[in-house]
């Protein structure tokens, strides 16, 4: 979000927002608000009048908000807050991870509410990119996409026969970007006591906005040294994601 905001910021939300949990609509409604409660990505809240009772089992109650099971299907404990006061008084939220599935529209979305104020451009790119873990060569390509995304380093993508195939190895990690999609990690493993965990990743699927970068391999420029055009890049201080 802009660092003009002050926390909590509140805006209206366009978009037509349902939540479905054990096969019942939980929310449907196209007055939602996006309500940022901290910088990193915004919350939905709703409207107190559309708090759907029927799924409801109150767990907890102060001066200042309520807490509440959601029973349908198997129960979603601690799911629902419900706001008496601040400036959020008058809504309620709902945990996006206890829904089984929330809809913009009739498009699914995943992980979280996506920000308005962030950006995500892939575009395909003739630098000559490439990677180093610990001094040996792991990529190295002429043909990267680079991935430009709100508040993160530029992400470099590599055609997977632009890689050291054998130095990747599969991870069981997975991590999900509301933006991009699910994705899979890889190990580099260059002997037995140089294995750098979870520090590569690629999409098998991604969203329709992401799909340039599908299959394409990316590397922590945090945790790795990269060359573009020759031109080592000062590692950043940033969050994963």
């Amino acid at each position: 979000m802009p660092t003009f905001f002050s926390i909590p910021h509140l805006e209206d939300c366009q978009k037509r927002i349902r939540a479905y949990v054990g096969g019942a609509c939980i929310i449907d409604t196209n007055k939602a608000k996006l309500v940022w409660e901290h910088p990193y990505y915004p919350s939905y809240f709703f409207s107190e009048d559309i708090l759907p009772y029927f799924y409801l089992e109150l767990v907890d109650t102060t001066p200042q908000l309520a807490v509440y099971h959601v029973t349908a299907g198997n129960k979603a404990t601690h799911a629902l807050t419900r706001y008496y006061q601040s400036e959020l008084a008058g809504l309620f939220t709902i945990k996006f991870s206890a829904m089984d599935s929330w809809f913009e529209e009739d498009e699914q979305i995943f992980v979280h509410p996506k920000d308005p104020y962030k950006r995500v451009d892939i575009l395909r790119s003739s630098r000559h990119v490439r990677v180093e873990v610990a001094g040996t060569e792991v990529a190295n390509t002429r043909m990267p996409y680079l991935l430009f995304e709100t508040g993160l380093p530029v992400r470099y993508y590599f055609p997977k026969t632009d890689c050291r195939l054998d130095l990747l190895e599969a991870s069981d990690h997975k991590s999900q970007c509301p933006y991009k999609g699910e994705a899979s990690y890889y190990d580099v493993y260059l002997s037995d006591d140089r294995i750098f965990p979870n520090i590569a990743w690629w999409y098998q699927c991604t969203t329709v906005e992401a799909a340039p970068i599908k299959s394409l391999v990316a590397f922590y420029n945090e945790k790795v040294d990269i060359w573009v055009d020759g031109e080592q890049q000062t590692r950043p201080v940033t969050h994963f994601t």
